[in-house]
């Protein structure tokens, strides 16, 4: 992802490491760290011994036909202990690493074997087994060395503390963390899919309600008045004759809210022509003067394309609403492999993406497919959005 839109929810690099200097006076950091350090041998006992009885069975077993699936339940087991781990060196150490993504559900996987599979090759697990087993002698050193040096080496003793204390954050960093940017681009992707879904699901139920509230209504009136022309045809044809041209006024307003929402799910100018001519029709709707310029080669790919559209379309829309500007621009172009757009106005600014106007949809929107969304908005203005998308290539015949 581009640099500056790191997700909240993650600690700060580096976090960890903030910690107070060693001292001879026992302060409560010190006094977690030996905590730590005496409770390694009993957690790594169980550890060993978890993975020798259920792992190595399930191992052996895999000639029979319940050895994989005994195998994998071991390593999601796995998978919790290392959860606790990484509990115990957040509240005892102070070590905050990213929880690794969750394994993908029986329906997201494509079955019980496709996830059988996911959990037999899960890195993490892997990882997980690994600590276990090296902690078996760590945790009996560890706790040999803090029990002897707490009766025999006291004053010292936070010296000793620290340093094994910072080779078990080593540990915890280096086999329970996520399997680096492949892990964190899962999460991201994951979170992405469920924004294009919500997103997805938003749109279906508003074209839905303009065609119940709009379109669909006007239609029913439509019928049941040549309906009732119908009926009047013989007995009364002036009055028919006036329901017919009534209902064709309701035909033609029909057609239009047909059209407005097509508009709106995708215009057919932009299939056609592309986004200058897109670009350029939307402009000409909004209350405020908008130069458009477009500088591309060739056509992006239709999804990209329609991004881009719906994108400068959103923010055209916030300018006639909210800005109190005078004049805007929009300009577009490609810079190697991204589609870069840049949406100016000279209106009174203070444009937020928490600001209710719609900016954290669009932000969202743009996320989902590797974007970038950065408003420029200081109080009286004026507002510079510049909005980034990843250029593909329109396939060959694609119009």
């Amino acid at each position: 992802m581009t640099e500056g839109f790191s997700r909240p929810d993650r600690a700060p690099e580096g976090a960890d490491d903030r910690l107070p200097p060693v001292r001879f006076a026992y302060d409560p950091h010190t006094w977690r760290e030996i905590a730590h350090l005496l409770a390694n041998l009993p957690l790594a006992l169980f550890g060993f011994v978890y993975v020798v009885t259920v792992l190595f069975t399930g191992f052996w077993l895999t000639v029979t036909v319940i050895g994989f699936p005994l195998l994998a339940a071991g390593l999601m087991g796995a998978r919790l202990w290392g959860r606790l781990e990484r509990g115990r060196a957040r509240a005892l150490l102070g070590v905050r690493v990213d929880e690794p993504s969750p394994l993908p559900g029986r329906e997201a996987a494509g079955g019980f074997l496709p996830r059988l599979w996911m959990a037999l090759k899960d890195p993490v697990a892997w990882r997980t087994v690994l600590y276990d087993v090296i902690r078996l002698p760590w945790g009996i050193l560890t706790f040999t060395v803090t029990l002897t040096s707490l009766f025999v080496l006291w004053p010292v003793l936070p010296f000793i503390a620290r340093g094994l204390a910072n080779a078990d954050r080593a540990m915890v960093r280096g086999l329970l963390s996520p399997s680096d940017e492949l892990e964190r681009r899962i999460a991201e992707l994951e979170s992405d899919r469920g924004v294009v879904v919500d997103t997805a699901n938003a749109d279906l139920r508003r074209i839905e309600r303009d065609l119940h509230d709009g379109a669909q209504a006007r239609l029913v009136n439509l019928a049941m008045g040549l309906g009732l022309a119908k009926e009047k045809l013989l007995e009364d044809p002036d009055s028919a004759a006036e329901m017919v041209a009534e209902a064709h006024g309701e035909v033609k307003l029909a057609l239009q809210e047909l059209r407005d929402l097509a508009r709106g799910i995708h215009p057919a100018v932009l299939t056609d022509r592309g986004l200058d001519a897109a670009l350029s029709s939307v402009a000409s709707r909004c209350t405020v003067p908008v130069k458009v310029t477009v500088d591309l080669g060739a056509r992006p790919a239709a999804a990209i394309e329609g991004i881009a559209y719906f994108t400068v379309s959103e923010l055209l829309q916030n300018i006639s609403k909210h800005s109190g500007a005078r004049t805007a621009s929009v300009e577009v172009w490609r810079a190697d492999s991204r589609l870069l757009i840049q949406v100016e106005d000279d209106g009174r600014g203070g444009a937020r993406l928490d600001g209710g106007s719609g900016m954290r949809g669009l932000a969202d929107r743009l996320d989902a497919v590797d974007g970038l969304f950065v408003i420029d908005s200081p109080q009286g203005g004026p507002t510079v959005v510049t909005a980034e998308l990843p250029w593909r290539d329109r396939p060959a015949g694609e119009k």
